[in-house]
């Protein structure tokens, strides 16, 4: 199975050839100097291949830049963002109120970095010859815990009699917020059938390895996958750059973030670095590990809302 580092790297010398070409300001200090330090980030695991990416790229011009990237889940790397463990926090969902209420109780300011676009996207088995185009009711017909075994043919009366096996990320994951959120209207996904994981490829080894399964992750991890596993239309539409990035993939585009905290980008000069660098090349990595890019300007407007944090 493909995993994400083989992706990234598997594009790099490309994407490492048009950073070069872009003369890319970051990862040269303030004024252009080596730096040496800690950087502690976790967080959402669909957006740590972009985050590792851009390292594999940070590393190569600040060697002594040491760059930690957890994968704790949305959820799991606010509550280490809240108790002051991390520099940067991951997240395919913007933050709750009660995460911000617990931020300013703790005296930890931040800003909202966003980073690249998603598409949470629907995966079926190979050998699913049936369920090729969903409507979001048939989504919730299937996820909505009702006391009852699922079977496809209760979406279809003339689809397989069988137990619909069903594979999600974990509470934790900003991505089963999305899908709790958007789709089944924070009501309970169903309890049968159902294996959970904050690991996305424990999600793919489920689905390509039964029939009768489905489940769901980001964009990248399906085309990483997409000879094993494959996507399901929403409402006809079908998640690709194009879809994605003009939000006809509806409702599941979905924005992905860094939130900094305000201290660390003041007074930790690497790890300011390595956001400002983050930024400079997001859109290229995003793209080199499967995701849409911003545009241009967005990043540009995000930049200079980064240098006044060093104010």
């Amino acid at each position: 199975m493909k995993s994400f580092k083989y992706l990234a790297m598997s594009t790099m010398i490309g994407s490492a050839l048009l950073l070069g070409a872009c003369g890319s300001q970051g990862g040269n200090g303030e004024n252009g100097e080596q730096l040496s330090g800690n950087v502690k980030v976790d967080g959402s695991s669909t957006v740590a291949p972009i985050a590792e990416a851009v390292n594999e790229e940070y590393s190569a011009v600040q060697p002594d830049v040491k760059v930690s990237i957890g994968v704790s889940g949305s959820g799991g790397g606010f509550e280490k963002f809240i108790a002051g463990e991390t520099d940067l926090s991951n997240a395919s969902r913007p933050i709750k109120d009660e995460e911000k209420q617990k931020l300013e109780e703790a005296g930890i300011d931040f800003t909202e970095f966003k980073v690249a676009n998603d598409g949470l996207t629907i995966v079926v088995n190979k050998e699913n010859d049936w369920a090729e185009d969903l409507t979001v009711e048939d989504l919730r017909k299937l996820w909505l815990e009702d006391g009852k075994t699922k079977k496809w043919s209760d979406i279809n009366p003339e689809w397989p009699d069988e137990e619909v096996k069903f594979y999600a990320p974990g509470t934790d994951s900003g991505t089963y917020d999305y899908f709790h959120e958007e789709i089944l209207e924070e009501k309970d996904m169903v309890k049968k059938n159902i294996q959970l994981s904050e690991d996305d490829n424990v999600l793919v080894q489920g689905v390509t390895g039964d029939k009768n399964a489905i489940g769901f992750f980001g964009y990248a991890y399906y085309l990483a996958n997409k000879d094993q596993l494959k996507a399901v239309k929403i409402g006809g539409v079908e998640p690709n750059n194009e879809t994605i990035e003009s939000g006809e993939y509806t409702p599941l585009s979905r924005p992905l973030f860094v939130y900094a905290k305000n201290e660390s980008m003041k007074n930790n000069e690497a790890a300011y670095d390595y956001m400002k660098f983050t930024l400079e090349n997001a859109g290229e990595m995003a793209e080199a590990v499967g995701y849409v890019k911003l545009e241009d300007s967005m990043y540009e407007e995000a930049l200079t809302k980064l240098e006044e944090l060093k104010k």
